[in-house]
């Protein structure tokens, strides 16, 4: 596992984003696990969850024009992301989506710089692909080419098929779709950390039953 690997699923447990347990998803689905990056934003290093993304995005040789955040996790990510490669020398414009419609004022559901080109999607978890979807349509709809998709953890999930959500995005898509971590990392992390080696069946468990 790679230093900026082992940092996010630091940041992850002490912030409590990244919590065991029994959890009902949007998908219907009962998980072992959960994420939820909104916590870090109160108890962790936002400069240390942005070099994680960033650090992600060079190592994966990912090639982009801008950045574009879903709402809600995407905006505060795209945000920190932008920030750090500004302060390195690339400045790439950023936008993110209103989850309603505008009709005054500047109008429309996107705030920021137009996408434009090839357009970086960021996120923080891969689950069932719905909101990946969601946010590859959009940018489509407005003239641009959403060419690349990072989260922070992939669920390795079937999607609507036998295939992951992230091969079934990038297949459907053309897009090159990838994380930080995802359901295999996490559990060779827990494997090799007594603190959390309790729940190590239920994750197998869950990746027997769920993961593709």
């Amino acid at each position: 596992m790679k230093d900026y690997q082992k940092l996010f699923l630091e940041l992850a447990l002490k912030s409590k984003s990244l919590q065991f347990g029994e959890f009902t998803l949007k998908s219907g689905r009962t998980s072992p696990y959960f994420f939820n990056a909104a916590n870090m934003l109160s108890a962790c290093s936002i400069y240390d969850l942005a070099r994680c993304y960033v650090d992600a995005i060079k190592d994966k040789d990912l090639d982009f024009d801008c950045i574009y955040g879903p709402a809600y996790k995407g905006i505060f990510l795209g945000s920190i992301v932008a920030t750090l490669f500004s302060e390195q020398g690339n400045n790439y414009p950023l936008s993110f989506n209103r989850k309603e419609e505008k009709d005054h004022g500047e109008g429309g559901n996107i705030i920021g710089a137009k996408p434009t080109g090839n357009v970086l999607i960021i996120d923080d978890v891969l689950s069932a692909g719905t909101a990946g979807r969601e946010s590859i349509e959009t940018i489509l709809n407005l003239g641009a080419t959403p060419n690349c998709f990072i989260v922070g953890l992939d669920r390795q999930e079937k999607g609507n098929s036998d295939l992951s959500s992230s091969s079934e995005l990038s297949s459907e898509f053309n897009i090159k779709v990838e994380s930080i971590v995802n359901l295999d990392d996490l559990i060779s992390f827990v494997t090799n950390d007594s603190t959390y080696v309790e729940f190590l069946p239920n994750l197998n468990n869950y990746r027997e039953k769920w993961g593709a």
